[in-house]
């Protein structure tokens, strides 16, 4: 699955996406999230606020409880404003 990051969470972690393959127990968007969180310290700090993070399975807005055990890409990203 490819994991997409945007804005200051692709600027913590240090690059813009990644291929994963999570443990067959990562099940929910809130699974994922919580699995990349053990990664490293700059996954652990950019994803630590779930407050603060947006999330898009296959490009249409979701939320922790989505399941994404036939997504082909999962998106993590700050609160979007128009203006």
């Amino acid at each position: 699955m490819k994991v997409l990051y945007f804005a200051w969470v692709r600027q913590k972690i240090g690059r813009a996406s990644e291929e994963v393959t999570p443990p067959e127990d990562v099940r929910t968007a809130g699974d994922l999230l919580h699995w990349l969180r053990g990664r490293d310290d700059a996954h652990a700090d950019a994803l630590a606020d779930e407050t603060a993070l947006r999330i898009a399975v296959d490009q249409a807005h979701a939320d922790l409880d989505t399941d994404i055990t036939k997504a082909r890409e999962v998106a993590f990203f700050p609160p979007v404003t128009g203006g």
